[in-house]
Parts: C-alpha cells; sequence; structure tokens
C-alpha cells in the first residue's frame, strides 16, 4: 500500500521524466535532421503553409516544456504546457487521419516508426497522463477537469482553424510550398522508340499518336500498354509547299499537317491516311492546336511584332477572331508572352501558360476570356533581357531567360506543368534526378498537387501526354507510361 502511495504522489515527477525523455529526444532529433523535418512539415495537408515557422516554433516549445519539468518550481505549468502540445500533436493526427487527402510522412524522432494510429494513441496516452498527473497534483479538483476540457475545446478551434487556413493558402494562395501525395502516378513500362525525334500529335481514349520529325508521313499508334496498335503512312496530295517543320496534330478520325512558315494546311482521315489539302492562305503562326475538324487556335504575330492568339478556319484560311488583349506583355510582347498552348476538347477551353512568368490564361473555344489562374511559384514578372540586333533585324536575349514552366499537357480540367523552380520546402536532390509536374485545376485555380517523373541517363521530359487513366512522357528515345492514381482520377470534372 506505501509503496502505491508513493507512486501516486510521485506520479507527477515520474510523468515529468517520461515527457522530458520524448521532448528532448524528439526535439534532438528534429535539430540533427532539420532539413528533413521542414520538408515533411512543408508536405503537411494542415502545417504546409506555415512549415517554416512552425519547424522552429516545435522545437523551441519542446525544449522550453523540457526545461520546466525539470525544476519542482515550475513543473506545475510545464504539465500544464506539455498537456497543451500534446493535445494539438493528437488533433493534428486525428485530422490528418480523418480530413486530409492524404497522408504525409512521419516528423521523425521517437514517432518516426509507428504508424499513424499507432502515433495517435500513444499521443492519447501521454494526454491521459497530463491529466491524471494535474489531478494529483490539485487533488482532483473540480476546476482541473474543467480546465483540461477547456484546453482541449480551445486547442480543438485553433487546429481546425490552421487547417482550413492552411488549405486555403496552399490551394489557392499559395507561397511556392509544394504538396507530394503519396503514389499519384505508379510507373508501369518503358518502350525504346530507338530515336529521339518522336512527340505526341493526340490521344484517344484508348490510344496515343506519335508523331516523328524526321518521318513527318508516319504516325505510330500505342495503346496504354505500349503495344503498337497500329502505323498510318500517309499520302499527301501535293508536295510542292518547301516545308521547313512539319507538325501532325491528331483528333480522331482526323489528322492535320501543317507548317506555320507555310501557309497551308492538309486534314485527312485515318481511315484512308491521305492528305488532303485545305488552304493556302494561312497567316504565318508559332503554335496551332486543333478546335475541331475547321477549326485551329494559332499563335501569330500582330502588326505590332508581337504575339496574338487568333482562330482560323482550315478550309479558308479566314481568321475567325483575334484577340489582341489575352496576352499580357510586360516587357516586349514577344519573348516575354512565349508560352505553351493546349486545348481541352472535353471543356472547351484554350490554356496558354507562360514560360517565363507564373500564370496561364483560360479562354473559350471563340478566345473569350474565362480566367487568369498562377502557377505557384513566385515569378509574377518575366526575368529576361533582350536587345535589337541591327545588322539582322531581330529581337534576341542578350542574356538566358529565367524559365518558369517549360512543358504542359491538359486533359479534361486539369492543367500538368513541368515546373522549372524548386518550391519552399522541395529536397533539391530530387531535382538532380527528376522533372517535377505540378497539377493545376483550370476550373477552380487551384492548385492539386505535384509528383516526380524520374529523368532517364539524366534526360529531361521531351514531351508529355495525359489520358484518363495514365500519363506518357518521352524522355529521349524512351516512352515511359504511368498509371494515374484514383485520387488524382477523382479530380477529373467531364
Amino acid at each position: 500500500m506505501k509503496l502505491n502511495k508513493s507512486i501516486y504522489n510521485n506520479l507527477p515527477i515520474i510523468v515529468s521524466y517520461l515527457y522530458i525523455l520524448l521532448f528532448v529526444y524528439a526535439a534532438v532529433s528534429k535539430i540533427i535532421d532539420f532539413q528533413n523535418f521542414q520538408v515533411q512539415l512543408g508536405q503537411s495537408p494542415l502545417l504546409g503553409a506555415f512549415a517554416g515557422f512552425i519547424s522552429y516554433t516545435v522545437i523551441s516549445f519542446e525544449l522550453l516544456i523540457a526545461l520546466l519539468l525539470s525544476y519542482s518550481r515550475t513543473r506545475n505549468i510545464g504539465i500544464h504546457l506539455a498537456c497543451i502540445l500534446m493535445v494539438l500533436f493528437t488533433l493534428y493526427i486525428f485530422i490528418v487521419l480523418n480530413y486530409s487527402t492524404f497522408i504525409p510522412c512521419s516528423c521523425g524522432g521517437v514517432l518516426e516508426s509507428m504508424s499513424w494510429k499507432t502515433h495517435l494513441w500513444f499521443n492519447i496516452i501521454f494526454v491521459i497522463l497530463a491529466w491524471v498527473s494535474l489531478n494529483v497534483i490539485y487533488k482532483y479538483n473540480r476546476k482541473i477537469n474543467f480546465r483540461v476540457l477547456a484546453i482541449i475545446l480551445t486547442s480543438s478551434i485553433f487546429m481546425f482553424g490552421l487547417y482550413m487556413a492552411s488549405d486555403n493558402i496552399i490551394y489557392k494562395r499559395n507561397n511556392f510550398v509544394r504538396r507530394f501525395p503519396p503514389f499519384p502516378t505508379k510507373r508501369v513500362d518503358v518502350k525504346d522508340l530507338k530515336f529521339n525525334s518522336y512527340y505526341f500529335a493526340g490521344k484517344d481514349e484508348k490510344n496515343v499518336y506519335l508523331g516523328n520529325h524526321s518521318a513527318p508521313a508516319l504516325i505510330v499508334v500505342l495503346d496504354t500498354t505500349l503495344t503498337v496498335a497500329n502505323n498510318y503512312n500517309i499520302k499527301i496530295t501535293d508536295t510542292l509547299f518547301d516545308f521547313h517543320n512539319i507538325q501532325l496534330r491528331v483528333s480522331p478520325p482526323y489528322f492535320f499537317l501543317f507548317d506555320g512558315t507555310v501557309p497551308c494546311v492538309f486534314r485527312g482521315n485515318l481511315n484512308d491516311s491521305i492528305a488532303l489539302l485545305q488552304t493556302t492562305e494561312i497567316p504565318g503562326f508559332t503554335k496551332a492546336v486543333v478546335i475541331d475538324s475547321s477549326t485551329l487556335a494559332i499563335r501569330t504575330l500582330s502588326e505590332k511584332r508581337e504575339n496574338l492568339l487568333s482562330t482560323i478556319d482550315i478550309h479558308t484560311g479566314q481568321v475567325k477572331k483575334s484577340a489582341p488583349n489575352l496576352l499580357q506583355k510586360q516587357i516586349d510582347g514577344l519573348f516575354d508572352t512565349d508560352g505553351t498552348l493546349q486545348y481541352s476538347s472535353k471543356q472547351e477551353k484554350l490554356v496558354y501558360l507562360y514560360y517565363y512568368r507564373n500564370e496561364y490564361t483560360v479562354t473559350d473555344y471563340e478566345l473569350n476570356l474565362l480566367k487568369r489562374g498562377n502557377t505557384i511559384d513566385t515569378t509574377s514578372r518575366a526575368k529576361i533581357k533582350m536587345e535589337y540586333v541591327e545588322s539582322r533585324k531581330e529581337r534576341k536575349f542578350s542574356a538566358p531567360p529565367f524559365l518558369v514552366n517549360r512543358i504542359s499537357a491538359i486533359h479534361n480540367n486539369l492543367l500538368f506543368v513541368n515546373s522549372m523552380l524548386p518550391g519552399r520546402y522541395d529536397e533539391i536532390k530530387m531535382w538532380k534526378n527528376a522533372n517535377v509536374i505540378d497539377v493545376y485545376d483550370i476550373l477552380t485555380k487551384t492548385y492539386v498537387m505535384s509528383f516526380y517523373i524520374y529523368k532517364i541517363d539524366g534526360d529531361k521530359i521531351d514531351d508529355l501526354i495525359v489520358t484518363n487513366s495514365h500519363l506518357f512522357v518521352l524522355i529521349g528515345s524512351n516512352l515511359v507510361s504511368y498509371k494515374l492514381s484514383e485520387s488524382l482520377q477523382s479530380k477529373y470534372k467531364n
């Protein structure tokens, strides 16, 4: 009985030592691997937006509470603070397990080897120990139970408020913190195409279509297993044009051939592979996407020699509509507005993504502005230097441009962007071995997630295309297929 009473009376001291051991070990583990700790906080669905501040605050509080628990005069305060901190930790895990779209990695220390559910029960036990210790100290005074209940309620309000604020910042007002949910894509297969001159020409529900710069009359069709489903050899009805860079686009059952430096467009049907000349009156252009069987959206030059988006009728070559105010000039209207042009047939929307700034423009198929969105990096103004070469009558870069967004692809409402800039808590070593793909919802102008595509022999992605179930990338002479997770596919809106 005396032993039990002795343990009971010394319970606050025993619990204090357990908390000291836990907090010191956890804090030291975080300090030793601080960069990794910050990276893991940055991936947190609850704390990612505040990872920098919280990483220092948590370590400081853990050490401060351990210090307070070490002295008898401050032990009571220490147990109160330990209870508060452990309640916050417990609520964090509860929210992650029940409300988060994904579960991140643990934050190191003694808890790293635990599962999240084990981690939850571990914390609950320590909350109970703190609560019992406070009751022993205050001799089961009713006020102490109300105090603990108030701690839990206040902490709950605080943590859910933090969750809502972080969620809003990450997805709508991102401060360049990426989220890498577990396994959004799974590498399925790799096919060596033997040549690095292939590019994606189109897709349908079952297949992807490849064009080849070296063999412009060839269409290679592959299914999702990277098995060659068909080959088409295009027959061009008029070969008198002096082509420089023929581009192939496939929008089943049609295919299109054009070269922006030559004022003509060919169209054919995959059933007979005959490319028929449609017009010889199309203005020169530098980008083009297929809207429908008779319409292209192009990027051409205005009278001021600035980039201009237009739609054209491929049968007559006439411009249907030009939108001079869509591409927003910052420096010269040409290089500063350079970018990628994509069209979502499901959404009937065009997306223009700038290379050198964190912005994209969404229009309908008639080039009516719908919205302007931002990528998550912070480069809002193009960082380029230009010079006019008088002898050539040309504007050229006088220094390497600061590239922000490199390659893009769109499927339904999701825009996939190969970003060139590391985020605040990205693992820099990953950038040496992988390409980063950021995903955005063009309907809500929100950031969705990020994932890595590993390089092959040090080569970066040359092109990418997305279907309902797969992501395909060209890296050098290799075609790689990735299966999209159900959580990523669920983001599509038809």
